[in-house]
């Protein structure tokens, strides 16, 4: 695997880490973090995992800290890996549940207005986490959590809102504890932040993470409001806070760092914007911006934007769909031959089934592995030795999964190679 990612086991570590003196964050429990605010007489938590074992877990640690019971649980917005323990952390009591108004209670990993295609969700869903790979040869991280994570009870636990928190954000006074809800779209829109103004805490939700943003995912979402996600920057940095909470990865320390962090995070996606927005202004295509458009050195080295869970090349063709649509300007795209004719026709000019399959091993052989999936794709299109050539992408899909820093792309090849031994592709 690409060596950046052999560090994540350590970096993950289970942890609670107290981010002031009655503030706490459960990490490496699961995908995502958790938050424990300690009031006058209850208890504050916010978000709460994405099973019900892992928050069985992390509440079983809280309980080390104190006993006090849980009266108020805020949702930062309505991912399923960060309300799915809600059940875990309300039994045996009748907690204040609060979300934005936008918090969508019936969305599939996703937030969304528009139903969603359940069943391709869920099948992409798994290969882009690597639900079931092994660990730790298949599986170390997702990118922004942990591979050794308990996966039992996930999305089991969920609980609906019993108030909302509209766009104007609201100020809460609970258990002797100040607090301000403001609402702060970025990689989804519902999302709202938590600041604890007395301790300098702000817990941000999934709006930063150490970690390029993920603009786009491959299990496939709706589009991801690019502006928008780096406004917020600018409305997190208006804190001034001390602590920055993120829902993954570990927190941020230090005004100073917290302030440059989030600046990096903002100037990252303006990058994108800007390059895409101008290339597309020049009327370069989807693909071409793809493998154009990168990250200028100074931003593509800094921690907190290796493409661990994000990617560029993803965001910037995301860009260009959720702005401009499918079609990239040029009339050939407009009414493209069927995959099936195409191969037909590629396979004629190429010499025939064999001379393109020779290829395809020549392209693994040689380590060329995305030029070998490309051949053997259009063998696969044409029915041609379709055992031999899923055999073979499965191999060169393996391969290609080895050099991945992108957790997702890594996990998406690993688990349909997987699917492709296995027949069920």
């Amino acid at each position: 695997m690409h060596p950046e990612l052999k560090a994540h086991p350590e970096y993950f570590k289970k942890e609670v880490v107290q981010l002031a003196d009655n503030v706490y964050q459960a990490f490496g429990f699961a995908a995502s973090n958790v938050y424990m605010i300690i009031g006058d007489d209850g208890l504050i938590i916010v978000d709460t995992s994405e099973t019900t074992v892992a928050a069985e877990n992390i509440l079983a640690e809280f309980r080390k800290i104190t006993d006090l019971p849980i009266k108020t649980i805020i949702l930062t917005h309505s991912h399923r890996d960060h309300v799915s323990g809600a059940s875990i952390f309300a039994k045996g009591g009748n907690p204040e549940i609060l979300a934005s108004t936008g918090f969508s209670e019936d969305s599939l990993f996703v937030a969304s207005n528009h139903p969603q295609p359940v069943k391709a969700m869920q099948v992409r869903t798994k290969r882009q986490f690597g639900i079931g790979l092994s660990y730790p040869n298949e599986i170390i991280g997702i990118g922004v959590g942990p591979g050794a994570r308990p996966l039992k009870g996930m999305g089991a636990g969920a609980l609906p809102p019993t108030r909302r928190i509209g766009d104007e954000g609201e100020k809460l006074s609970v258990h002797g504890i100040d607090l301000e809800l403001v609402h702060a779209p970025g990689e989804t829109p519902d999302h709202i932040v938590v600041w604890y103004a007395d301790k300098k805490v702000l817990i941000c939700g999934d709006n930063f993470y150490r970690s390029f943003p993920n603009l786009y995912p491959p299990r496939g979402t709706a589009y991801r409001d690019f502006d928008s996600w780096a406004d917020t920057m600018d409305l997190l940095m208006g804190f001034g806070s001390e602590v920055l909470g993120p829902g993954h990865t570990k927190a941020v320390f230090g005004a100073e760092k917290i302030k440059s962090d989030l600046t990096d995070y903002r100037d990252a996606i303006r990058h994108i914007v800007d390059e895409t927005r101008n290339g597309m202004d020049a009327g370069l295509t989807i693909d071409e911006l793809a493998h154009k458009v990168k990250l200028p050195d100074h931003l593509a080295e800094k921690p907190h934007l290796r493409e661990y869970y994000g990617r560029v090349d993803f965001s910037v063709r995301a860009y260009f769909v959720g702005t401009m649509g499918w079609f990239d300007g040029n009339p050939t795209s407009l009414s493209p031959l069927s995959p099936k004719d195409e191969a037909m026709r590629f396979i004629d000019l190429a010499g025939g089934n064999a001379a393109v399959l020779g290829s395809a091993q020549k392209a693994l052989k040689d380590g060329d592995f995305q030029w070998a999936l490309q051949l053997l794709d259009r063998l696969l299109n044409v029915d041609y030795e379709v055992a031999n050539a899923k055999q073979l992408k499965a191999e060169a899909l393996r391969a290609h999964a080895v050099a991945q820093i992108n957790c997702p792309t890594r996990h998406y090849y690993i688990q349909y190679a997987k699917e492709l031994e296995q027949g069920d592709i």
